[in-house]
């Protein structure tokens, strides 16, 4: 017998086909799955993956902890031990006894991608209490402390992007700033928080459209800047994924009588509005980059669409977000659930069609581009979008 949501996904599938044609991926017996199901079958399939995966992938960075993230939230869901006892030994391949951290981790190099794994960290130190946690949490809030900024007080991204904020960087380093506020007691940070929010949006927002650049550089030398307001020239769906989940998780933390909250509430709101506009009318999902849905080469893009059903649904079970954007949630997981959900012969399930990479500068040059971010390979199973993919169907198995 279907589940009492398995019938509920069928169903707003078939009002989802009505809007128009649309070919999917997966099997139909996968879009009958509960999301709690889907996602602890990603995570077997995500685990085992990880265990070979190479040096490159397997650091103390952003692509593990959000994969990680999302095994958290599994374990959170099932309270099965053996999701914790898998970060355990994850984060402790890369922590000492003494609370260094090691590997590929530098200080000086002032990245903000290094610190999303901190969230494990808090998380192993308030199940076990071992102190070589909370002193490897110490370090990176100490990196926070250093971190380059901009005249306004935006963290860099990184030392090597200076003068740049971009909207990834939220999700790499506010929420664990305000988990850590919260733990060790430091309220006079959220100010800060709320002004890394407040100044990107402040710099990324598109009056029209409402939608975000991806990056902003201050000092305007970057070949991708707009020599007038500093913004990278596309509105690319996964920077828009890191941001709408970093106010969401950091709304967690922050305290709720905070004059700054109402700021961080409002963003919401127009992220809210202008992603559900947005959003493909056909599939429920969303595309690659966000305000060209059809033209040549653009496509939709499956970690993007994880993070906003993540978003969304979060948003409306913690009262950030009116309860009418659950359908917004719904819509865009079965989208997800029937395009790029594919069952493996071992019971898992692989997630398709993740943008591989993004980003602005460097070397080979990214100029920010739709032609660039087009043109980036398209990979299965990549942590940025196995771990979205898990945390958003966490979040609909709980609304």
């Amino acid at each position: 017998m279907k589940s009492r949501y398995g019938l509920f996904l069928v169903a707003i599938g078939i009002s989802i086909m009505c809007l128009g044609p649309w070919i999917p991926v997966a099997s139909a017996t996968v879009s009958e799955h509960e999301p709690l199901d889907l996602a602890k079958r990603m995570a077997i399939t995500s685990m085992k993956e990880w265990r070979v995966m190479g040096p490159a992938k397997d650091r103390f960075q952003y692509e593990l902890g959000v994969f990680l993230r999302g095994i958290e939230l599994v374990w959170k869901a099932t309270g099965d031990k053996s999701y914790f006892d898998y970060i355990k030994f994850k984060v402790e391949r890369h922590v000492m006894d003494n609370g260094t951290i090691a590997g590929n981790y530098n200080f000086t190099e002032f990245t903000l991608d290094n610190i999303l794994t901190g969230r494990l960290l808090l998380t192993l130190y308030r199940q076990t209490g071992e102190m070589k946690y909370r002193t490897a949490a110490k370090t990176l809030r100490e990196q926070l402390r250093q971190q380059p900024r901009t005249r306004e007080g935006g963290f860099w991204h990184k030392l090597v992007y200076p003068y740049q904020m971009w909207l990834d960087g939220l999700y790499m380093a506010e929420p664990f700033y305000a988990e850590y506020g919260t733990l060790f007691h430091e309220p006079k940070e959220f100010n800060d928080i709320a002004s890394q929010f407040i100044i990107m949006e402040k710099h990324s927002r598109d009056s029209k459209s409402g939608l975000l650049y991806h990056g902003y550089d201050e000092s305007r030398a970057q070949n991708w800047s707009d020599p007038k307001t500093g913004r990278s020239p596309s509105f690319w769906g996964r920077a828009m994924g890191w941001y709408f989940m970093a106010i969401v998780d950091t709304l967690e933390y922050f305290p709720k009588h905070h004059p700054k909250r109402a700021h961080l509430l409002a963003i919401t709101h127009r992220l809210a509005i202008v992603l559900k506009e947005v959003q493909d009318s056909k599939s429920g999902l969303w595309w690659q980059v966000l305000d060209k849905p059809y033209k040549k080469g653009n496509y939709l893009e499956s970690s993007a669409s994880a993070m906003f059903v993540y978003s969304y649904a979060k948003g409306v079970r913690k009262g950030y977000l009116p309860k009418m954007y659950l359908s917004v949630a719904q819509k865009g997981y079965v989208g997800i659930v029937s395009n790029f959900v594919v069952e493996t012969a071992d019971m898992g399930v692989n997630y398709t069609r993740i943008a591989s990479v993004g980003g602005l500068g460097g070397t080979p040059y990214r100029n920010g581009t739709f032609e660039y971010y087009i043109s980036e390979p398209i990979a299965t199973n990549d942590p940025k979008g196995v771990g979205p993919f898990m945390m958003c169907s966490v979040e609909m198995a709980r609304v």
